[in-house]
């Protein structure tokens, strides 16, 4: 099948991403000298206004538009003081970029890997709905698809029905980097969830490497609210003995990382042999110092992340750290898409990620 002629617009706040993305484009296409990124130019005025313009055609193209809304490294100038961008002013550019494309694209597909306010997406009292919301405002501004990784509840898609929502996991992924990292982590280990929520995904893994699973019961404080929520007391462990086992903490996303290390010098404390923290989005809301200081006194041994989301230049260059690169993945959907391709094979790689652990198990 001959493929249409596509754009990806890349906004600044995934820029390095981006340029993965048609790198790893170029190379499952067989191409040298073509450019699939589009030409931006964004404008900050010093109150705050902004505006996006495409600076050359995109008429009858479809349109793949990659965007980083919890990257918060991207600064601009209000009022003469340096400004941080949050992602309430990300989405806005989404939008921007959007109504730029002035109705010419045969169709706009938004890849949003950290899902815009996916924390917010139900309603518990008097309180807003902002996923759901901005799932509908898209939708209303043409978006027929949406791509995202790992959203914390998947059922928000219930705010739009009619419009395609792919949430793909990148699991199978990082138990590859994991297992070519360290043959020997996946032996005698346990899978290991921070909470309730979290179960589901620690069972995949499980499963994957063929171990037992444990959970951490978060019990909280109902009467008081701090940061939005209600403080944590106490992490109560619930399952199979862990001492002198491998074990795997599996999160969708750390926030300020203090509950994430709780449980790690809970695990340390029951006498765990490598405690390995994974999880697709390292927000680090509060720095990374903590998990600095966390591995200096023991407490676990390798983080496991992603690039979909922006991750800090300096803990990069700590031998513990590890960044998994998603680019391939994401120009492999891109690629299908635009050839009409199911992408089912990208939702269930479990065989494929089987076989690899159980050859480095082997070895």
């Amino acid at each position: 099948m001959v493929e249409k002629d596509l754009a990806l617009l890349v906004l600044d706040n995934c820029k390095e991403f981006g340029l993965k993305v048609e790198e790893n484009l170029l190379k499952i296409r067989k191409e040298k000298d073509k450019k699939y990124i589009a030409k931006l130019s964004a404008c900050r005025f010093s109150n705050g206004e902004a505006k996006i313009t495409i600076d050359e055609s995109i008429r009858n193209k479809e349109i793949y538009i990659l965007c980083d809304v919890g990257n918060y490294s991207i600064t601009y100038k209000s009022r003469g003081k340096d400004h941080e961008m949050m992602p309430d002013e990300h989405f806005q550019d989404i939008k921007r970029i959007i109504s730029a494309t002035c109705g010419h694209a045969s169709k706009i597909t938004v890849i949003m890997p950290l899902l815009y306010q996916s924390r917010q997406h139900r309603r518990k009292c008097r309180e807003s709905l902002d996923c759901a919301i901005s799932l509908q405002e898209l939708e209303k501004l043409g978006v027929k698809n949406i791509i995202t990784f790992d959203a914390h509840d998947p059922n928000v898609i219930n705010a739009t029905p009619s419009l395609s929502f792919d949430n793909f996991y990148p699991s199978n992924t990082i138990i590859k980097e994991m297992a070519n990292n360290d043959s020997k982590i996946f032996e005698n280990a346990i899978v290991v969830s921070p909470d309730f929520g979290a179960m589901e995904r620690a069972r995949y893994y499980a499963e994957i490497i063929g171990s037992d699973v444990g959970v951490f019961y978060k019990r909280r404080d109902l009467s008081r609210i701090v940061d939005g929520k209600n403080p944590i007391v106490a992490h109560t462990y619930m399952g199979s003995d862990v001492k002198g086992k491998n074990a795997l903490i599996v999160d969708d996303m750390i926030a300020s990382g203090g509950s994430v290390i709780e449980v790690a010098q809970k695990l340390r404390e029951m006498g765990a042999n490598k405690i390995c923290i994974t999880c697709t989005f390292a927000l680090f809301t509060e720095g990374f110092e903590k998990f600095i200081k966390a591995k200096e006194d023991g407490l676990f041994d390798f983080l496991y992340t992603t690039n979909l989301s922006y991750i800090p230049q300096e803990i990069k260059k700590y031998d513990w750290f590890y960044d998994v690169d998603m680019s391939h993945m994401v120009a492999e959907i891109i690629d299908s898409m635009d050839k009409k391709e199911p992408l089912t094979k990208y939702l269930n790689r479990t065989n494929e990620t089987f076989n690899t652990v159980r050859k480095s198990m082997n070895n």
